[in-house]
């Protein structure tokens, strides 16, 4: 039987030592640089707020805005104005939030703080000013990214995150942003509902939002809603208000949202989303104008050629001697049950471009489904409300 000498076990027992020191350092060096947003964001170090449980609500409230508000900025955007004619312009300025989301300067906000921009410039409270541009938009979640194009000297704050689909009512929320142009004020509040839909300003329904009696007014679209260990929940968007004004009655937009299309836009510009590639009206909105066949669902009113309704052969209305023929009506996508374009929206959004779904459809009276492979949408002229 072979045995080991005293020199031959110390010698194992010290590389084991140092195989087991490299592996630990190693996994430390991968947790540290966890990368949320895929190759476009370093995630900031762990949080250095103190465990809320064992904290007064003030010093929470303290140790939380200490280590988020550096990674809050203050976004001002110009844009030119043009009169009916197009002979006179005038520069029109706005304002909004942001927060910082990796070393590189990528910075995450709402669509309609940046849109349209012409010129973009980002405060980090200090009064300087610097340049940005635009690297990706999506209108549909009013979400976008910007990047910084002369970071300052100093390392950037990421503001780390959260995770928005285990959030409950009544849970404290704190809001960082710059409310009419004051630089990262902080108010506090809970949440106060959630899986709220509102609507993108190009009328899209966004799933889930966030509700909050956190103050928000103009000038905190954009900054984060955190929650009370400081990692951002929601994206600051909306509030509910007859007067402009907080009332309330806010709304963010759930930060997981963002994980899911941020890598897209930093990567392509845009998100990439499965389309029939139609313009389409609401059967509930036509029924007070026409006799459908239907109470509910979605009439197809234009197909786009190469699009995967056209390819599919779904039909949109056609002109014939007789007057105008009813395109096809919507009614379900793989049984779901569609009633609006809203439904419609959401469901797709399910699946991926390349996906096959089965299209429920009434044409002339008659129920058919119809198999489409989806595709992105084949741009035109919008004429008409949906895809």
């Amino acid at each position: 039987m072979y045995k080991l000498t005293a020199r031959q076990i110390l010698v194992i027992a010290f590389v084991s030592a140092l195989m087991a020191a490299v592996t630990v350092l190693g996994v430390q060096q991968l947790s540290g640089h966890f990368q949320p947003f895929g190759s476009a964001a370093v995630a900031s170090p762990p949080s250095p707020v103190a465990d809320p449980s064992l904290a007064t609500d003030e010093q929470n409230n303290i140790d939380v805005y200490k280590a988020t508000a550096p990674g809050v900025v203050y976004i001002q955007s110009t844009t030119t104005v043009r009169d009916f004619f197009g002979l006179f312009a005038e520069a029109r300025e706005g304002a909004g939030s942001g927060s910082i989301i990796d070393e590189q300067g990528d910075i995450l906000t709402n669509y309609h703080v940046i849109a349209n921009a012409e010129k973009l410039t980002v405060s980090f409270g200090s009064g300087k000013n610097y340049p940005a541009k635009v690297v990706g938009k999506d209108p549909d979640t009013d979400l976008a990214v910007i990047r910084l194009l002369q970071p300052p000297r100093e390392a950037l704050t990421a503001v780390p995150l959260g995770d928005s689909d285990k959030l409950i009512v009544g849970q404290k929320v704190l809001a960082i942003g710059n409310p009419f142009g004051l630089d990262r004020t902080l108010t506090t509040g809970v949440i106060s509902g959630l899986q709220r839909p509102i609507r993108a300003e190009n009328g899209r329904q966004i799933e889930g939002a966030i509700q909050t009696d956190a103050s928000i007014n103009p000038g905190n679209s954009g900054g984060p809603l955190l929650d009370s260990h400081g990692r951002m929940i929601g994206i600051n968007s909306q509030i509910e208000s007859p007067s402009g004004a907080s009332a309330g009655v806010g709304f963010a937009i759930p930060v997981n949202i963002a994980k899911r299309i941020v890598p897209q836009l930093v990567r392509n510009g845009s998100v990439q989303r499965p389309s029939l590639s139609i313009t389409s009206r609401d059967v509930e909105a036509l029924g007070r104008q026409a006799q459908l066949p239907v109470s509910d669902g979605v009439l197809i009113w234009t197909v786009r050629t190469g699009g995967a309704a056209a390819n599919a052969g779904l039909r949109g209305l056609a002109q014939t001697e007789d007057g105008v023929e009813l395109g096809d009506i919507i009614v379900a996508i793989d049984g779901e049950k569609v009633s609006n374009n809203d439904d419609l929206y959401r469901l797709l959004d399910k699946h991926q471009i390349g996906d096959t779904v089965n299209v429920e459809v009434i044409r002339r009276g008659r129920h058919t489904t119809v198999p489409v492979r989806l595709t992105e949408m084949v741009p035109m002229p919008r004429r008409g409300y949906g895809e």
